[in-house]
């Protein structure tokens, strides 16, 4: 019981939560003030938290983050992707990242970056462990249109299509048959969506089963005089479903002959 109350609290914290008072974390864990303050005050000691001594709040402290980071670099998949997205980043010469599914939102896992410093390279303020709402990304696209239908209609249930960029998708249905697409192509792509100037393509990764477990994707920041979405398909693309299809393989996937 204690550490289910423990772990509920540490649960409260996400990407757009991270910075939590006594109150909000009561609420979230279905307990009250004197005892969440009890159990913060342990998981402070222990340093799974640290709070701010003038707003008093709380964030997670280093030995969550070690342990979130020794997550990632345990999974099957990071072990065997570094240096295959390390060569896409370097042929291509943007950034490649790749991410997994976490309920309405994309957790990256990987990022790489190209050493020839272009023009058009890529270089949001996004790290392994950044988070970002699926629905306008590329590898989210990727991730969703292989969900089965209860899956990807609970998720959307709690997804707030907001628009982030000039041309997000926040339109259910729209979203729907832009899925479909992928699912047809193989591909995904995201044309200004998340944010203005900022496409990307993605592809799906599988694993022995078959099931998708994350995407990799190529991002491109647009010049004033930037290519179409053709244009960066066409020179993109094939390196893309070639690195994807490489991680899939060293997965355990074998495509159906």
């Amino acid at each position: 019981m204690s550490l289910e109350r423990g772990l509920r609290i540490l649960s409260a914290f996400t990407g757009d939560r991270s910075v939590l008072g006594i109150a909000d974390l009561a609420r979230a864990a279905g307990l009250n003030k004197s005892t969440t303050h009890r159990y913060v005050a342990t998981l402070t000691a222990l340093e799974f938290l640290e709070q701010d001594p003038e707003t008093r709040k709380y964030s997670l402290g280093p030995r969550a983050v070690d342990l979130g980071f020794a997550a990632i670099d345990s999974m099957e998949l990071t072990r065997v992707t570094g240096p295959l997205l390390q060569a896409l980043a370097a042929e291509t010469g943007f950034t490649v990242s790749m991410a997994v599914c976490d309920g309405p939102d994309i957790v990256y896992v990987d990022r790489r970056r190209s050493g020839r410093r272009s023009a058009l390279a890529m270089d949001l303020n996004l790290h392994v462990g950044s988070r970002l709402p699926a629905y306008c990304t590329s590898m989210g696209k990727a991730l969703l249109a292989y969900k089965d239908p209860a899956a990807l209609r609970q998720i959307l249930d709690h997804t707030d299509m907001a628009r982030r960029g000039p041309k997000t998708i926040t339109n259910r249905e729209q979203l729907l048959a832009a899925l479909a697409r992928v699912r047809q192509s193989g591909v995904a792509v995201n044309d200004e969506e998340l944010a203005p100037g900022l496409r990307s393509l993605a592809a799906p990764v599988r694993d022995r089963s078959g099931g998708v477990v994350a995407a990799i994707n190529i991002a491109v920041y647009l010049t004033p005089a930037p290519a179409t979405v053709e244009a960066l398909s066409g020179r993109l693309e094939g390196p893309l479903r070639r690195t994807a299809a490489e991680i899939s393989r060293r997965l355990g996937y074998r495509p159906p002959a």
